[in-house]
């Protein structure tokens, strides 16, 4: 590589400064065009100073770079990480495959993280996450925007107060991708161009020639890169209906899928996870659609969906006094509680109200408190894992029996190499 970044991983620093009311967070961002140009654009909204921003695409990032001109410009997070002194935390919005490595990075050296959605490339890298933001103490947040919002946290009210009753079903889908899946690497040689540093954009991922169909978008749709239709969306989708159960860690998960190969993720798949009792609280079958088959899109079936007119993506859950019909857009969803529009004025308001998932992150660590963002690694990290646990069961073509604890498919050795990744020489955790 010809960059080490090796005495960064060495020590642990924890936050020491701590801020006046007046102060600004001096924020610097990881991957800032796309939808890191949104993150940074949102932080500096909500009162962060931003003080560094690193891409490996100058192109991509070159309206981020001009809007923030005193910014210092890096196209290496790890070199950024150690010279600049001034970084109290960052944003992370790179590829999926880069996640883990930069924030780990940034997290041991006590910066306080902000980390895009999915938040890992892997199941083992959501774990490590939860882990180190513990053990440094940061304040940390995932980028599953909604989670800070009204419908969301109105709708785990509800959920948790009982209004549909027992919840022995959820059904979640999407209509994505919308990028190419189902492919295979493709051939040619193409001149890198001279703003990319395609070196830079591998990271830790299994090097291969530069092509046009992997950036600055449709990584998503290669395995090395991206985490499919399934990642990329599961962890706005599926929040709720997690949140509001309390589901903790599935017994066992399996899927159906069609067109995947060894370099992509399928053009669709429909994933099946059983989570146990959770003390009073039932079993719970939780689905999981994306893609379409023979040109439609994948829905839950008819006895779920029973008439109701459905978007383009949201969530059913199905509960002993009726189902909630979920967009975590609006808060115009459907109650029926056998078949009556439930009451819910007088269900108290119980989870806080924030104004985004950005100043919800800012204020935790203005105000020093690490579990104050709902969205923190210690909260989205084991979410983060059941996610990506699907795309386990994609990738092995069984069903998976799932020892949480030590993070293993108790039934499939093959598993491992989709559980935990190997990476390229001179990157690590």
């Amino acid at each position: 590589m010809g960059r080490s970044a090796a005495t960064a991983f060495a020590f642990n620093f924890f936050p020491s400064r701590v801020f006046g009311a007046n102060e600004r967070i001096c924020v610097a961002g990881i991957g800032v065009g796309g939808k890191g140009r949104g993150e940074i654009n949102d932080s500096a909204r909500a009162g962060a100073e931003i003080v560094a921003l690193c891409d490996v695409d100058d192109s991509r990032a070159g309206e981020t770079y001009r809007k923030f001109p005193k910014a210092k410009l890096y196209k290496d997070f790890r070199i950024m990480l150690e010279k600049q002194k001034d970084i109290d935390a960052v944003t992370v919005s790179t590829p999926d495959h880069t996640h883990a490595v930069a924030a780990v990075m940034a997290m041991k050296m006590g910066k306080h993280c902000y980390c895009q959605k999915p938040l890992t490339h892997s199941v083992h890298e959501a774990r490590v996450m939860t882990q180190v933001a513990r053990a440094n103490g940061v304040v940390t947040q995932m980028g599953n925007q909604a989670h800070a919002g009204e419908p969301i946290r109105r709708a785990v009210e509800l959920v948790q107060a009982g209004i549909i009753g027992d919840v022995t079903e959820a059904h979640m889908w999407t209509n994505r991708p919308i990028w190419p899946q189902g492919v295979h690497r493709p051939s040619g040689e193409h001149k890198v161009p001279n703003t990319l540093d395609w070196d830079l954009f591998l990271g830790p991922a299994p090097w291969r020639p530069y092509h046009p169909d992997y950036a600055p978008f449709k990584w998503r749709g290669y395995w090395d890169f991206g985490t499919g239709a399934l990642g990329d969306m599961a962890c706005h989708i599926m929040d709720m209906a997690y949140w509001s159960l309390e589901l903790g860690a599935p017994d066992s998960v399996e899927a159906e899928q069609e067109g995947m190969t060894d370099e992509s993720p399928p053009t669709s798949s429909i994933v099946t996870y059983q989570f146990p009792k959770r003390g009073k609280k039932p079993p719970v079958k939780f689905v999981w659609y994306d893609g379409k088959k023979n040109g439609q899109q994948h829905y839950p079936p008819p006895d779920v969906i029973n008439g109701e007119d459905i978007s383009k993506y949201g969530a059913v859950l199905v509960g002993s006094k009726g189902n909630l019909y979920f967009n975590r857009g609006n808060t115009n969803w459907l109650i029926k509680a056998n078949g009556v529009m439930a009451n819910t004025t007088e269900i108290p308001k119980t989870i806080p109200r924030v104004k985004n998932e950005d100043q919800e992150w800012l204020d935790a660590i203005r105000d020093g408190k690490p579990d104050q963002p709902l969205s923190n690694f210690s909260r989205s990290g084991p979410f983060s894992e059941v996610v990506l646990l699907g795309n386990v069961a994609i990738r092995t073509g069984k069903k998976i029996l799932w020892d949480a604890q030590n993070l293993r498919a108790s039934n499939a050795p093959e598993a491992d190499a989709f559980i935990k990744r190997t990476y390229r020489e001179g990157w690590s955790l």
